[in-house]
């Protein structure tokens, strides 16, 4: 599933990933599960009153390694196509 992020488009960070939610462009997002709570709870809430399907099962390393960018990310949205 993870290995979406290297092919699929998509938006990383929580601002970008808030305005996809919001926009009806997001399909799925990735939460980092050690990402703090203060910043992906938010972006959780916009995901349940969208309907949108979240994934909190990989690390910010994991995420940050998925979407081939140096540094960890706490949310990644999948954009639709």
């Amino acid at each position: 599933m993870i290995t979406e992020l290297a092919s699929q488009e998509k938006v990383i960070g929580v601002k970008q990933s808030r305005k996809a939610i919001r926009e009806g462009r997001a399909k799925r997002v990735y939460l980092a599960c050690d990402a703090d709570p203060a910043i992906t709870a938010p972006v959780a809430q916009s995901c349940l009153e969208s309907g949108i399907p979240v994934l909190e099962t990989y690390t910010l390393a994991q995420l940050g390694q998925a979407c081939r960018i140096t540094v960890g990310a706490s949310v990644v949205a999948v954009l639709s196509e």
